[in-house]
This record gives C-alpha cells, structure tokens and sequence, in this order.
C-alpha cells in the first residue's frame, strides 16, 4: 500500500509541480466567467454584449489573478534568500553560538554524547548544510523550487483555457447561428470542465476524486446561481 503511494507520487511528480497553479487557476478561470455568463443571462443581456464581458473578464481576471500568484512566489523567495544570508552572516560571525544552536536542535531531536559531537562537526564542516539545517530546523524554511514567473503563467494559462469553456457556445453561435439553448449547453459543459478540474484538484491533494469533484462542480454552481439572481433582479430595477 505504502509503495504504492510512493509510486503515484512519483508518477506525477513532474506534473504536479505547476499543477496545483493550473488547476486552482482553472477552477477560478470557471467559476468566474460562468458567474458573469449566468449574471448576463439573468438579466437577458444581447448575447454580444455578454461575450464581450465574458472576455473583458477572462482577461483581466486572468492577468490578475496570474499577476498575485507571481508577486506572491517572488516576496517568499525574497523573503527566504534574505534570512538566508543572514544565516550565512551569522555563520561567519558568531560560529560558536550558531554551532551551539545546531547542537540545541539535534539534542531535541534525542542525539546525545559523542554521536551527537559527530553530527554537529558534520554539518559544521559545510556552510551551505550548515545553512540549510538552521533555515529548515530553525526557521522553518525551505526554499521553493519552482519559479515564479512559470507560476503566474501557468496559472494564467489555466485561467484563459479553462475559462475559455463557459463562452465556446455562445460564441460559436454569434458566428455560427444554431437553434439550440446556449445557455443549457454552457452549463454542460463548464459542469464537465469543474469535473475534470475537481479530479486534477484531488491528484494535487492526494485526496477523495468524488469529494474533490463534488466541492468544485457545487462551489461553480453556486456562483453561477448566485450570479443569476442577482443578474435578475438587478435587471428588473434598472430596465
């Protein structure tokens, strides 16, 4: 059993090291341009005008949602490489109380005696292990490997994609006139999106496909009913 999960966690290890910002990206690429499709159809807004808010939105909303998920990565890795040089810092000038700290942390850690002498001397002997123990045991800090730039874009990409769903028909019918309720189809579809993004969501948590699904497709639906609503009612005061 224990294997595995080890195995499933490796298989998808390379995948899964943006898939958390392209499924989040996506589910909120959905949610939100469902919303503003539901809204408009609430308040039986021209078909063109509501695809021209539809994409008004998926791209502002895209840029700035991808804009925050790269300012975010980038402030903790700045915030990380600064307490990492003052490690280092510390390191060449207070040697014997940072090799004292090393001892503190191993010594909870339930090393004692000469053992715990060899393990101190280990790490001291490397600054860059030396640094690393302090930033990990110390501070609780590790640093990301992931850039930040690949994390706003490809939650950025994810939005634009995903997001892209609730306007396909109702695009593909202002060009392409066909007799079928668009926004029935919308619905259809942007559901099988969110259970597609509900199930990447569960491989990124390593948690239940069927309540990961769940809570995605309910959260889309209730924006979009919300939307509605309010769509309908706003529609019925100011027309």
């Amino acid at each position: 059993m224990e294997s595995d999960i080890h195995l499933e966690n490796t298989r998808f290890g390379k995948l899964q090291e943006y898939l958390r910002e392209f499924v989040y990206g996506g589910i909120d690429g959905a949610v939100t341009t469902f919303a503003v499709v539901a809204g408009g159809y609430g308040a039986n807004l021209d078909p063109g005008i509501l695809i021209i808010l539809g994409f008004a939105n998926l791209l502002a909303d895209g840029f700035s949602m991808s804009v925050g998920a790269y300012l975010s990565a980038k402030s903790e890795r700045d915030n990380f490489d600064k307490h990492e040089k003052i490690e280092y810092w510390e390191i060449e000038n207070l040697p014997e109380i940072e090799r004292e700290e090393i001892a503190d942390i191993y010594r909870e850690k339930g090393f004692k005696g000469e053992l715990l002498d060899k393990i101190v001397d280990h790490i001291c002997s490397d600054k860059d292990l030396w640094v690393a123990e302090m930033m990990k045991d110390e501070l609780g800090m590790m640093r990301d490997s992931k850039s930040p730039f690949k994390i706003g874009l490809a939650t950025f990409i994810s939005f634009l994609l995903v997001g892209f769903i609730p306007l396909m028909v109702y695009l593909w019918d202002f060009f392409f006139p066909i007799q079928i309720n668009t926004f029935l189809w919308t619905s259809i579809l942007t559901t099988l999106a969110f259970l597609i993004v509900g199930w990447l969501k569960s491989i990124v948590n390593q948690t239940s496909a069927a309540r990961s699904i769940t809570e995605t497709v309910a959260l889309g639906v209730l924006a979009a009913v919300v939307a509605f609503y309010v769509g309908d009612i706003l529609e019925q005061f100011f027309t």
